[in-house]
């Protein structure tokens, strides 16, 4: 057998040193795919569609090239989250055996964090530096903008962050953010003209407490390689092959950095989809993977176009809706499963019904088909649209869970003990300073804080050094304070001996102790407070788990805990699921679930300003990231795929009319079934407002539609209709009236909410149960008053 590489047609056998393994793995792969593993010199694009095994290429590229002698040393490998990268290291080892420990292999953000401890002096930086997370980001932001005595509400944290965060991924620095005219102009007609001050001074406040957030690992990684040329050509004699996980979504920063590395040896291979690039409004540029062949003129492309996930018919819709796109690079995605079934449309009368049609669309399935709760998955466009599916789940006794929830680590119990530990490590660090000075309770009160703050302030220095260096009596701390001071002071500095000599459960154990953070939490017998101190206990359950795995892959010892922290502050949320949650229907936005995937999925809210969204309609780049976000949903689902919409919902207490999402309407009709008698005794009425195009009557049902799986006992398709045919005018219906549904059958008005034209009736149907209408829509006969 032989196989084709750059240098030309070679024989597999030729070079035992070099190919000390066997190739037997490469035997299950595509010719494409194969083509992808085995020409791994100069600059390479692989195009892969969703569900296509872009994973199972990568993994296999680079195991083939260490089979083939490639110092494992010399291979750079990043991805976008921790657990990736653990499952591509594992499969690899899996075939190529011990050397796979040797990759430099794991997210941007860690394997940079990993290069500036080693140059953190080269910045002005400790190597023990602190990674502060977007709590700490923010809690450093509001003591700013309460230090320059800004209006909260006009300066709100998240939004200063979220400015501040897109300046670093663009590689703006805070005086190039000071100097360019066009960012100072949107801050001043947003009404926050201070923005580039709070940012530089966030920047020195990080600086002097030895911190980096999670973008200045990339700011800063840049920096490095600019002002250390020496540095820079250190790092490309050392990766001799880059190979970039989800490229369509690296931003500004990732991609120079990339750039820059690669650009010795030139052997850079990025796989993507452009299809799915989804993330501009984190900095992600699609640009990036659109621009590789202008960037690199002598490139290979592999397109990965065969999706092993999804059935015929949902890889074929996904195809009719991001055909519209006209930013894209070409390709025509397959499946060779079965046909599979049709798209399910579900038109739903309220926003609360649609909760209850999905809830009990997923309970009929699951009692028909066997399937477990872990095969559904409800995705939305906005974390707001979850309540109504949560209500509706629990009153179905369904199991679920929500992605993007509060993480374990963001619990007050974990950051308390981390804080600790932080701390310990790195004395500079403010956030973990401020935490835990007086916690558990020494005495240390707010006044306290707040001189040793203003002192740190006015000296242009941190807390820590306020503390042990100067005189605290001058700081205007009385005696008791002072005292109190000193022993924090000291007990801090009692751990540092032994933060290198210890493992890290050991260590964690002892601080825990002495700093009486078990006694204080153990001594709280209420049901929170015996839930916190589980919580402790699994965090060291945790360590544990991270020094015996750490061991495992041939780590030198000890494990020690500044390794624990580095991991921790490197989380995902996607690297933190518990065992515990995996049975359970899963909630969350589309774009959590982008790299995932269910047997049955549910697209809710498909409505006009909604998905997608109202600002989105502006802009033709922002339509097409909304229906790239729309094919991401699709693609998740392996076997069947729903969408729903509702023709109303409330917004601040108002009902307001809804019209059908147009990505609906771009479906080719030949992949969807439409339930067009669903819940609206078969009105195609319109529901259009605002001014808006859209109406259900540009949707066409098909002859063969199918019936909703509702919540309700089954019904006719058609109530039989009386000879009463005009429907009541709104104002003749009254509370006790026997009334008459087309699609519902009889019933009685048992209550009436609202005024015209937005009334809603409560009626009682005699087969299928209680329903809310809105009058406009329902077209009610009276048949007795």
């Amino acid at each position: 057998m032989i196989w084709y590489n750059l240098m030309g047609w070679i024989p597999l056998w030729t070079n035992v040193n070099e190919r000390n393994v066997s190739k037997e793995f490469l035997e299950g792969l595509s010719e494409v795919q194969l083509q992808a593993v085995v020409n791994y010199n100069g600059p390479t694009l692989v195009i892969a569609g969703a569900g296509s095994g872009k994973t199972r290429v990568l993994t296999y590229r680079i195991a083939n090239m260490l089979a083939d002698g490639v110092n494992p040393h010399s291979v750079l490998s990043l991805t976008f989250t921790n657990k990736a990268a653990a499952e591509m290291k594992e499969r690899i080892k899996t075939v190529v055996g011990e050397k796979a420990k040797y990759l430099w292999m794991g997210t941007f953000h860690s394997i940079f964090a990993r290069i500036l401890r080693a140059e953190a002096d080269k910045l002005g930086y400790p190597s023990t530096f602190t990674i502060y997370d977007t709590a700490d980001s923010r809690s450093v932001l509001k003591s700013i903008i309460k230090e320059m005595n800004l209006d909260e509400q006009v300066y709100k944290v998240n939004e200063v962050h979220s400015r501040i965060s897109l300046a670093k991924n663009n590689l703006v620095t805070p005086a190039v953010y000071a100097n360019t005219s066009s960012l100072v102009t949107i801050d001043a007609a947003n009404r926050r003209p201070r923005i580039a001050d709070i940012y530089k001074k966030y920047m020195q406040k990080c600086y002097l407490s030895g911190a980096m957030d999670f973008d200045d690992l990339l700011l800063n990684t840049n920096v490095l390689f600019r002002d250390h040329p020496d540095v820079l050509n250190k790092y490309q004699n050392i990766f001799k092959y880059i190979l970039v996980d989800e490229y369509q979504d690296t931003n500004m920063a990732q991609y120079l950095i990339v750039k820059k590395l690669s650009e010795q040896h030139g052997n850079l291979c990025v796989v993507g989809d452009d299809a799915q690039s989804i993330y501009s409004f984190r900095g992600a540029k699609i640009e990036n993977i659109l621009n590789f062949r202008n960037d690199y003129p002598n490139y290979q492309l592999f397109k990965l176009e065969q999706n092993y996930r999804s059935t015929q018919t949902i890889v074929n819709a996904a195809n009719s809706i991001i055909a519209k796109n006209s930013k894209q690079i070409k390709k025509k995605s397959f499946s060779a499963k079965d046909p599979g079934e049709r798209i399910k449309v579900l038109k739903a009368y309220t926003d609360q019904e649609e909760g209850f049609l999905v809830a009990g669309s997923i309970s009929d399935i699951i009692y028909r088909e066997h399937r477990e709760y872990l095969d559904f998955a409800i995705l939305y466009r906005t974390n707001a649209q979850s309540r109504i599916f949560e209500d509706a789940l629990r009153k179905k006794n369904i199991p679920y869970k929500i992605y993007g929830g509060l993480s374990f680590y963001q619990r007050k119990e974990i950051k308390d003990m981390v804080a600790y530990l932080r701390l310990i490590i790195n004395h500079n660090d403010d956030e973990a300073f401020k935490r835990i000075v007086n916690y558990p309770a020494r005495g240390i009160g707010d006044t306290t804080l707040t001189h040793l703050e203003q002192a740190a302030v006015a000296n242009a220095t941190n807390l820590w050094t306020i503390t042990t260096q100067a005189p605290l009596d001058k700081v205007g701390l009385k005696g008791g304070a002072i005292k109190k001071m000193g022993e924090f002071a000291q007990l801090i500095q009692s751990f540092q001996s032994a933060i290198y000599t210890e493992s890290a459960y050991d260590f964690a154990l002892m601080v825990a102790t002495q700093a009486g953070i078990i006694k204080d939490l153990k001594e709280d017998k209420t049901n929170e407070g015996v839930s916190r101190f589980e919580n402790l206990e699994q965090l060291f359950n945790g360590i544990k788990e991270f020094e015996e795995n750490a061991k495992e892959s041939g780590e030198p010892l000890p494990i020690t805990i500044d390794r624990f922290l580095e991991n921790v502050a490197l989380l995902t949320d996607a690297d933190s699921e518990k065992p515990e949650d995996k049975n359970k229907v899963s909630l969350m936005t589309v774009h959590s679930a982008k790299g995932l995937e269910f047997k049955h999925i549910f697209l809710v809210g498909l409505e006009e300003n909604l998905f997608p969204g109202q600002m989105s309609s502006q802009s033709q780049d922002d339509l097409e990231e909304e229906r790239r976000l729309f094919y991401v949903a699709v693609t998740r689902a392996e076997i069947t795929a729903t969408i729903s919409y509702a023709q109303s919902r409330y917004k601040w207490g108002n009902i307001t009319s809804c019209v059908p999402s147009r990505f609906i309407k771009e479906i080719d009709s030949s992949y969807i079934d439409w339930n067009e008698d669903s819940m609206f005794g078969g009105s195609s009425s319109s529901a259009s407002s605002g001014g808006n195009s859209y109406s259900t009557q540009h949707f066409k049902p098909k002859a063969n539609t199918i019936s909703a799986q509702r919540t309700v006992a089954p019904t006719p398709q058609h109530h039989p209709v009386s000879a009463i045919t005009e429907p009541a005018d709104m104002s003749e219906l009254e509370v006790g009236m026997e009334v008459e549904h087309e699609r519902f059958g009889f019933g009685k008005i048992e209550a009436l909410e609202g005024s015209a034209p937005e009334i809603k009736a409560t009626v009682a149907f005699t087969v299928a149960g209680t329903k809310t209408l809105l009058l406009k829509f329902a077209k009610l006969r009276i048949v007795k008053r």
